[in-house]
């Protein structure tokens, strides 16, 4: 057990930033599962944006590393331009 007000603190911060992190990456991970499962290409350029959006701003955050966001970024424009 911590010892210190500071380092209670600190548990308790770090338990909520998990959870905030978790629910914001999964959701990120099913847009993009939703975004690459689609065929239709109306739809799909419909949702691009959103789903870029969100990789950017989870990247911003340090949520997820801003390679991997520029690597999804890419290879879901290249999935939608296909589809044109």
């Amino acid at each position: 057990m911590a010892n210190h007000k500071s380092a209670l603190k600190r548990i308790r911060q770090t338990a909520a930033r998990r959870l905030r992190n978790r629910y914001y990456a999964k959701t990120m991970r099913n847009a993009v599962r939703r975004l690459r499962a689609t065929t239709d290409a109306a739809e799909a350029k419909e949702l691009l944006p959103t789903v870029q959006k969100m990789l950017d701003k989870l990247a911003k955050r340090n949520t997820i590393h801003r390679n991997k966001a520029a690597n999804l970024k890419s290879s879901l424009a290249k999935h939608v331009n296909s589809l044109a």
